[in-house]
């Protein structure tokens, strides 16, 4: 396994093709550094006895131990473990933790590579093995680039006025392909070692071209990744764990980008894009049921602790709000044990999550997103968006006056108040801030997707026939 020094210097030499602000930079950008520090945590926690157990797995190909976030999941427990270590690390990170896409779109690869071949005789899945004993032994970082532009969203993709709305194959060689087209909204992109691409919904026999799976290195010749960098605002003396941490997201350009064949997991077979597609969703989702209390649990810690500087914090209306954050944080981490309990091996000995209870908990953590940020806001009151800059606080002349006016409870001093309401303020009102609220209703599937997917998998034929039953009907 590798160290995040170690980590870092293979960023530090890859190839300049990551574009923020109009410049072409390097992976050890300032603008990066919040994104790497997080990616960083992975390597750092492999040796603190409290994630041991949970950071390292046993390799089911050669038998030994690696990074959870490159593993297989071969049982319930397995399954259990990441969603430990997703909400464990997260609340550490204040927010995502970034890596669990790889390992996402590893799982689904491993399954629908199998039902590939066995559909139609390929042999994607030995070369997927062949790829992930290297990706194993290197102890690499991916980014799963899944989502399309998609253009038209009346259209399908052979159906577009510009073919390229969808990442498509526009040329088959013997020795691989080329592909053209963009992948949108990449979470940590511009410092992964790969990327990988996974088709981004269900496709027809004239979709052909667009029903393509495979990895290339983040610095591969004709990628470009265009990336946006959020962060909380820099700190002159206040500094604060959470406040060096960030993400960056990139929209990430295929201008007629070679993969050699080594490295292709799905070119054509249209009728396996849409489970695949579904898939990585799922096992997705479920990181999502270990990510999201964390972030809940950061925001209901954030909560409690400024109604407890406002004096406020015994309050019935306080107790109330804390109260429904609770029943999100754990309703959705809930239904993550029940998707691991309930899970099913599939034909390549994959362990998949159950679809119905990863779908419920996702939905439930996004429709509550924004109701979580308002009962921030509501408890904190207004000072979070009209706090003065730090710098303020720090001079010599009205410095002493902000710190006797910023004063609540007498049993905290003004400093930690400061640092609190700094905090939230960064939280809620900032660039980060907005970006997490849109996150936290889009990332890993909208609403309105989880719904579909409840639907279509949901067996309400079950539920008729038991009410047919009741009414003794038939």
């Amino acid at each position: 396994m590798r160290t995040s020094a170690e980590y870092l210097a293979r960023l530090k030499g890859m190839r300049k093709n990551v574009h923020i602000g109009g410049e072409v930079v390097e992976r050890d950008d300032p603008r990066l550094v919040p994104g790497t520090k997080v990616i960083s945590m992975t390597f750092d926690y492999v040796d603190d006895p409290r994630f041991k157990d949970l950071l390292t797995a046993s390799s089911h190909l050669t038998g030994q131990t690696i990074n959870r976030f490159c593993h297989i999941h071969q049982s319930p427990e397995d399954l259990m473990k990441k969603q430990e270590l997703t909400r464990l690390l997260c609340q550490r990170s204040g927010g995502c933790i970034q890596r669990c896409m790889g390992v996402d779109a590893l799982n689904a690869l491993s399954v629908v590579t199998f039902l590939t071949d066995m559909a139609h005789g390929t042999e994607y899945h030995q070369r997927f093995l062949d790829y992930l004993r290297k990706y194993q032994q290197n102890d690499w970082v991916a980014n799963c680039a899944q989502t399309d532009v998609k253009g038209d969203r009346s259209k399908r993709p052979h159906e577009q006025a510009d073919p390229d709305l969808y990442l498509r194959v526009i040329e088959r060689h013997q020795d691989g392909i080329v592909v053209r087209g963009a992948k949108a909204h990449n979470t940590m992109a511009p410092y992964a070692d790969e990327i990988i691409v996974l088709p981004t919904r269900f496709m027809g026999e004239k979709d052909k071209d667009y029903a393509v799976a495979f990895a290339v290195p983040a610095d591969t010749e004709g990628l470009h990744l265009v990336c946006r960098s959020t962060t909380s605002r820099p700190r002159k003396k206040l500094k604060a764990p959470a406040n060096e941490l960030g993400v960056a997201d990139s929209f990430s350009i295929f201008d007629d980008v070679f993969v050699p064949w080594e490295r292709v997991f799905m070119c054509g077979e249209y009728d396996q894009a849409g489970y695949l597609a579904g898939l990585f969703a799922a096992y997705h989702r479920h990181s999502y049921t270990g990510c999201k209390p964390a972030t809940t649990d950061v925001m209901m810690g954030a909560t409690a602790l400024v109604a407890e500087y406002n004096g406020i914090g015994k309050a019935p209306h306080v107790r109330d709000k804390l109260a429904e954050m609770i029943t999100v944080a754990e309703l959705v981490y809930a239904a993550g044990i029940a998707a691991a309990v309930k899970s099913q091996k599939a034909p390549s000995g994959t362990q998949v999550p159950d679809f119905v209870f990863v779908n419920a908990g996702r939905y439930h953590a996004g429709v509550n997103i924004y109701h979580e940020f308002e009962t921030l806001a509501e408890i904190a009151g207004g000072l979070p968006a009209t706090l003065p800059y730090e710098e303020d606080f720090l001079d010599p002349a009205v410095g002493p006056l902000l710190h006797k006016y910023i004063m609540r409870n007498p049993a905290v001093s003004a400093e930690d108040q400061h640092r609190l309401f700094r905090l939230i303020s960064d939280m809620i009102v900032s660039a980060a801030g907005g970006v997490a609220q849109v996150a936290g209703v889009h990332g890993g599937g909208s609403p309105i997707m989880e719904k579909i997917a409840l639907v279509l998998q949901y067996d309400m034929d079950a539920k008729k026939r038991l009410v047919k039953e009741l009414a003794g009907i038939g």
